[in-house]
């Protein structure tokens, strides 16, 4: 093992990432012409793996792909190693390794994930990672890199100046956070109430409220961190054979980018050109973050949505549904309480499918045959209809369906890596490959005992044997509680 790196020392949290799962991106790129790999047979590389927090429940629920991963920090990919023992995986292959070191030998991978390494890296480190995508990504594959933004990074890099300042001289991990923070609110006390300096500190201050040590330490006190322009971004991408595909995710509702007014100055100056536009929106947002698909510069892309392309896709929607407040219409909730009130008939017909299929993902043959008719008119209409319910988010695109349970079934299945984090760590990844929190110990204790040869009342005695002061009627009510909601979030398998 080589040299201990700051991550030896301080094990930045490895949690799992949605937007880098290959359905998602495989869905992204699908959205803009692509015909990317299928996603349950398909190679992964993730540059920075940390333990495999997020390739190893995607080796786990896809055995069909292969799966690499490697990170400088020999001690977390140790932890990762275990994990891939434990669980049995041959299709998953975690490695210690220098950026600078690895190359072509790897093979060809299909999806490629860099998540929170780029601007986090000296730049000598940064500027391997755009060439070694150009090196092993697939004709058809897309690579995710993720990286702070300019404008919005120049205000991080103020604020992390100040806490470096603050720490200045300190060795200790918690000490140099304490001190960093402490500075910070010493310079907050200072300004006066409705002063945008002080704006600024304050909601640095909330956002690490609600962080950890670990990642305050990495994230803010680390010492190489060069944000971006994202025109310099797909610059360097150019030069090593690779094109701007699009984000991750859709923009949001409130994204500039829906701004009919914005659009004639947006065109002059831009001329057409998809990097140039995306630079000026993130003058116009102060964005201060990205995380980008990048694609084989001779793909065609395509920026229209086409419904012939949206039709390959899967759909799902986690929103309930519910009386609306003009007479006639529906009401839908997303879990985050964000809401949309409809009346029109095709939208609350999908919607209402979904519902009922949820935390399943339908295709549109399935859906079609749900509603007994064609639930949307099979034109760019239609296409449009679809894409605005995916930027409000009451729909999620998808290009692969896990292997959830159909039901609560009488010896339920947690997934063995959800029961194995959660026997390490406060959180479990679910089959969606979203991260949930396990703080409570009843539910902890719940899901690690979900093996699928033990039945629901003995693993209830179990846990009562665990939790002596609850009555039989609370660990049975605490049960059913506890299943419907690894049910809902995708914790069950089939």
């Amino acid at each position: 093992m080589s040299e201990q790196t700051p991550h030896d020392v301080v094990a930045y949290p490895s949690f799992s990432f949605p937007e880098t799962h290959p359905s998602r991106m495989a869905a992204m790129a699908t959205l803009h012409g692509l015909s990317p790999a299928p996603v349950d047979a398909c190679r992964v590389l993730e540059i920075g793996c940390n333990e495999g927090g997020n390739l190893i429940p995607m080796a786990y629920s896809l055995p069909g792909s292969q799966f690499v991963g490697f990170d400088l920090a020999g001690a977390t990919v140790e932890r990762g190693k275990e994990r891939v023992r434990a669980l049995g995986l041959e299709n998953i292959r975690l490695f210690e390794a220098d950026l600078l070191e690895v190359g072509r030998e790897l093979g060809e991978f299909d999806y490629i994930v860099a998540h929170g390494v780029y601007a986090w890296v000296p730049l000598v480190v940064s500027d391997r990672i755009l060439p070694l995508c150009g090196e092993l990504l697939a004709p058809n594959g897309v690579a995710f890199i993720s990286y702070d933004a300019l404008p919005g990074g120049h205000q991080r890099t103020m604020l992390r100046e100040m806490m470096l300042f603050g720490a200045e001289g300190l060795a200790d991990p918690g000490d140099r956070v304490a001190a960093g923070r402490e500075f910070l609110q010493f310079l907050h006390a200072e300004r006066p109430e409705g002063d945008p300096y002080r704006t600024l500190i304050q909601k640095q201050l909330d956002r690490m409220d609600k962080r950890s040590l670990e990642s305050i330490f990495h994230d803010e006190l680390t010492d190489s961190y060069h944000p971006v322009y994202f025109s310099d971004f797909a610059a360097r991408a150019g030069k090593h054979g690779l094109q701007y595909l699009s984000e991750a995710a859709l923009a949001s509702p409130k994204d500039p980018t829906y701004r009919s007014a914005l659009w004639p100055m947006l065109e002059a100056a831009s001329g057409g050109d998809i990097v140039k536009q995306e630079q000026i929106l993130d003058f116009v947002r102060m964005r201060n973050y990205r995380e980008t698909l990048l694609c084989r510069a001779e793909c065609a892309v395509r920026r229209d949505y086409p419904i012939e392309q949206i039709r390959r896709l899967r759909l799902a929607s986690p929103a309930t549904s519910g009386p609306g407040e003009t007479p006639g219409a529906t009401e839908f909730t997303l879990p985050d309480g964000i809401k949309t009130e409809t009346n029109h008939p095709h939208v609350v017909k999908l919607l209402k499918t979904l519902e009922a299929a949820w935390p399943h993902r339908l295709s549109f043959a399935q859906i079609e045959e749900s509603l007994g008719e064609p639930g949307f008119p099979l034109n760019q209409e239609g296409a449009v209809l679809l894409m605005r319910l995916a930027v409000s988010k009451m729909i999620e695109f998808y290009a692969w369906t896990p292997g959830l349970a159909e039901e609560i079934s009488l010896r339920p299945r947690a997934s063995a890596s959800a029961r194995l984090e959660a026997s390490i760590h406060p959180w479990a990844v679910t089959l969606l490959h979203s991260t949930i929190g396990l703080h409570d110990k009843l539910v902890c204790s719940f899901l690690k005992r979900l093996d699928g040869n033990t039945d629901r009342e003995a693993v209830t005695r179990a846990v009562g044997e665990e939790f002596p002061d609850l009555s039989a009627e609370e660990l049975e009510a605490a049960m059913k509680q506890a299943l419907g909601y690894f049910y809902r979030v995708g914790m069950l398998e089939a």
